[in-house]
C-alpha cells in the first residue's frame, strides 16, 4: 500500500506538520464516515417512500426534529469529551485523559437510561402539539419509540467516536460505521420489503446497526492502552471530570437544542401546508444532510485540530490552521452547491416516483444552495473556538440566528403572503428563512472570531482533574 494512502488512514497528530495537510488527512475518513451515517436516515426514507408510500416518508421526516431535540444531551457530552480528550492528548497527560474517557462512558450510560424512560413518555403529546396529521401519527410514534428503546447504541457510538477523533483516530469510526451502514441497508430492505413491517422496520434496522457500531468502538478503545488506561478506577464516576465535560459540552448541546427546537417549531408550520410539502421537506433535508456533511466534517476536524494545538500551547499554529481549513471547506461547499444546482431533480427522483413532489423538492433545494458556502465558514470557525474551549460564543450565535431570525422570519413570510388561494401563505418561507439564518450566522461567526474573545478561554494549562 503506498505511503500516502496509509497516511490517510493513520492516527493523526495535528501538533506538527503542515496545518492544511493534517486537517485534510483527518477530515477525509471522517467525511466518508459522516456520509455513511447520513445513509441511515436516507435509506430509511428511500425504503419507506418506495415500498410504503409518500405518507410513510412524511412520517419518518416529521419524527426527525423531535428525535434531534431529545438527543441534545448526547451532543453536549460528545463535544465536551472531544475537547478535553484532544487537549489532554496534545499535552500528553495520560492520567487525566484516562479519567475523562472513563467518566464520559459512565455519564453516557446515565443519560441513555434517562432519555429512554423520559422520551418514550412524551412522544405522543409532543407530536400532537406539533399538529402532526392523524394520517401519519401512529407511524411517527412507533418510529420514535423503537429508536428511543435502542438509544444507548446511538449515544455510545457518537460519543465514543468523538473520543476517537479527539485522539486523532478518524479511521476506526469510519470502518465501524461502514460496516453498520451495510447492515442497516440490508435489514431495511429485509424488514420492510420482506416482512412488511413498515416504518417500524426501518427504525428497528437502525437500532440494530447502531448497537453493532457502538460495540466495535468499545473494543477499539480497549486496545488503545498505549495512550490511556481503561480500568474500573477510571470508569467509575468522577464528579470533577463529569462536570468538566458538561461545562464544556452543554453550550454545544444547547446550540443543538436551539436548532432542533427551531426545527420543531418550523415543522409545525410545515405540517400546516399538508402532506405534499411535508414529504418535500423530508426529501430536501435528506439531500441537505449529504450537502452539509463536508461542513460538519471540517468543523469537527477544526475542533480536534485547535484542541490538540491548544494543549501543545501553539496558538499561532491554531490561527494558521483556521485560515487554511476554512478556505478548503468553503471551496468544497462551492463545488457541492454547483452539483446541487445542476443535478437537483435527479437527486430528488431517488426518493419518490411522484413527479410533482420531485419538481417541488428540486425548486426548494435551489433556494438553499448558496447557504452551504456560508455554513462552511460558520462550522470551521466555530470548530476552532470550541477546540480552544469557547463553546459559549457559537451557542449565542445559534440562538440569534434561529430564535431571533429564522423562526420569526418563517412565520412572518407565511403571514404576509396569505391569499384566498393560499390561506396558510407561501410554503417557500420555510427555506428562505433557513437561508437567511445561515448567511447571518456566517457573518456573526466571522466577526466574533476576528474579535478574538475565544483566546481568553484558553487555560494557562489544560484543566486537570484532582487525584483520588
Amino acid at each position: 500500500m503506498p505511503a500516502k494512502f496509509r497516511q490517510l488512514f493513520a492516527q493523526v497528530d495535528m501538533t506538527e506538520g503542515k496545518p492544511w495537510e493534517k486537517i485534510v488527512v483527518f477530515t477525509i475518513p471522517m467525511l466518508v464516515g459522516n456520509i455513511a451515517q447520513q445513509l441511515y436516515n436516507t435509506v430509511d426514507s428511500i425504503v419507506v417512500g418506495r415500498y410504503v408510500g409518500d405518507n410513510a416518508l412524511a412520517a419518518v421526516g416529521s419524527a426527525s426534529p423531535m428525535l434531534n431535540l431529545l438527543l441534545v444531551l448526547f451532543v453536549g457530552i460528545s463535544m465536551g469529551a472531544s475537547i478535553m480528550v484532544s487537549q489532554y492528548f496534545g499535552s500528553r497527560d495520560r492520567e487525566n485523559l484516562s479519567r475523562t474517557i472513563g467518566s464520559t462512558m459512565t455519564l453516557t450510560a446515565a443519560a441513555s437510561l434517562f432519555l429512554m424512560v423520559f422520551g418514550s413518555m412524551i412522544i405522543r403529546p409532543v407530536l400532537r402539539m406539533l399538529n402532526t396529521p392523524d394520517t401519519i401519527m401512529d407511524w411517527c410514534a412507533s418510529y420514535l419509540f423503537i429508536l428511543l428503546m435502542g438509544i444507548a447504541g446511538l449515544a455510545y457510538y457518537n460519543i465514543l467516536c468523538g473520543i476517537l477523533r479527539g485522539l486523532g483516530d478518524s479511521l476506526s469510526a469510519l470502518v465501524y460505521l461502514l460496516i453498520a451502514t451495510v447492515i442497516n441497508i440490508i435489514l431495511d430492505v429485509w424488514f420492510v420489503a420482506g416482512f412488511h413491517m413498515g416504518v417500524a422496520g426501518v427504525a428497528l434496522a437502525t437500532v440494530i446497526a447502531q448497537v453493532i457500531s457502538a460495540v466495535m468502538c468499545v473494543f477499539k478503545l480497549r486496545k488503545m492502552t498505549h495512550l490511556f488506561d481503561m480500568e474500573w478506577k477510571y470508569i467509575r464516576p468522577h464528579r470533577e471530570n463529569m462536570m468538566m465535560v458538561l461545562r464544556l459540552g452543554l453550550p454545544s448541546g444547547v446550540t443543538q437544542a436551539i436548532f432542533s427546537l427551531a426545527m420543531v417549531i418550523v415543522q409545525s408550520l410545515t405540517n400546516s401546508f399538508g402532506e405534499m410539502v411535508i414529504a418535500a421537506n423530508v426529501i430536501i433535508m435528506r439531500v441537505d444532510g449529504f450537502a452539509m456533511m463536508p461542513n460538519f466534517s471540517f468543523g469537527t476536524a477544526m475542533t480536534t485540530y485547535a484542541g490538540q494545538n491548544v494543549g501543545a500551547r501553539q496558538l499561532d499554529r491554531v490561527k494558521q490552521g483556521a485560515r487554511q481549513g476554512t478556505l478548503i471547506a468553503a471551496g468544497t461547499s462551492a463545488a457541492i452547491t454547483a452539483l446541487i444546482l445542476l443535478f437537483g431533480r435527479h437527486l430528488m427522483a431517488i426518493f419518490t416516483n411522484t413527479t410533482e413532489l420531485v419538481i417541488l423538492s428540486a425548486n426548494m433545494m435551489s433556494i438553499l444552495a448558496a447557504g452551504y458556502i456560508a455554513m462552511a465558514v460558520t462550522q470551521s470557525l466555530s470548530g476552532v473556538m470550541r477546540g480552544a474551549g469557547d463553546t459559549v460564543t457559537p451557542m449565542w450565535i445559534s440562538m440569534i440566528t434561529t430564535v431571533a431570525i429564522r423562526v420569526p422570519l418563517a412565520y412572518g413570510i407565511a403571514w404576509m403572503t396569505r391569499t384566498p388561494e393560499l390561506p396558510q401563505g407561501r410554503y417557500e418561507c420555510i427555506w428562505i428563512s433557513l437561508l437567511v439564518s445561515w448567511i447571518l450566522g456566517a457573518v456573526l461567526t466571522g466577526l466574533f472570531y476576528k474579535m478574538g474573545s475565544w483566546k481568553k478561554k484558553i487555560p494557562d494549562q489544560p484543566a486537570a482533574a484532582p487525584e483520588t
